[in-house]
């Protein structure tokens, strides 16, 4: 177009683009997981459910707590689910946790995103005595988690040792 002897071209904008937030869910896998952690006649202790782009896959299963700790990375944001060993002398007992981690290199976005993110694994992952957040790889401690479930449980009489 002309106008005043200046040419000058109309451009229609949209606005910016919009990302996709949308997340998707192998509730398969998870689901398989969830029930393999739970399971008596497994020796599975723990799961871990990342993010592979948009979707949270199980990205991993095993026995080993390190193995556990060392799957969650400073860019990642995950969940975990752990089975752990409490009671006293006199009666053991299985509980669960279900953690939800952000790496401290997590974006402003990502990180506001993880709450609904959660709700969605929440959906699969529905039995568990303690949830906790965690945001520092020190906050990974086998003693912290088994003193979270002794709080949430209750009464806790045992001395740790059993009279024969």
């Amino acid at each position: 177009m002309s106008e005043g002897g200046l040419e000058y071209e109309t451009i229609i904008q949209d606005g910016p683009k919009k990302a996709d937030m949308s997340t998707f869910v192998d509730t398969e896998a998870i689901q398989a997981a969830y029930n393999d952690v739970r399971s008596d006649t497994s020796e599975t202790e723990w799961a871990v459910f990342k993010f592979d782009g948009s979707r949270i896959v199980c990205a991993a299963t095993g026995k080993e707590f390190e193995n556990f700790r060392s799957l969650f990375g400073n860019d990642d944001r995950a969940f975990g689910y752990i089975r752990v060993q409490t009671g006293d002398e006199m009666s053991k007992r299985q509980k669960f946790l279900f953690l939800t981690w952000v790496g401290p290199g997590v974006g402003v976005i990502k990180r506001a995103k993880m709450s609904t993110d959660k709700a969605v694994v929440k959906n699969i992952v529905v039995n568990f005595a303690v949830e906790l957040q965690l945001e520092t790889k020190s906050d990974f401690d086998m003693q912290y988690f088994k003193d979270q479930l002794a709080r949430a449980g209750g009464a806790n009489y045992g001395t740790g040792e059993r009279d024969m």
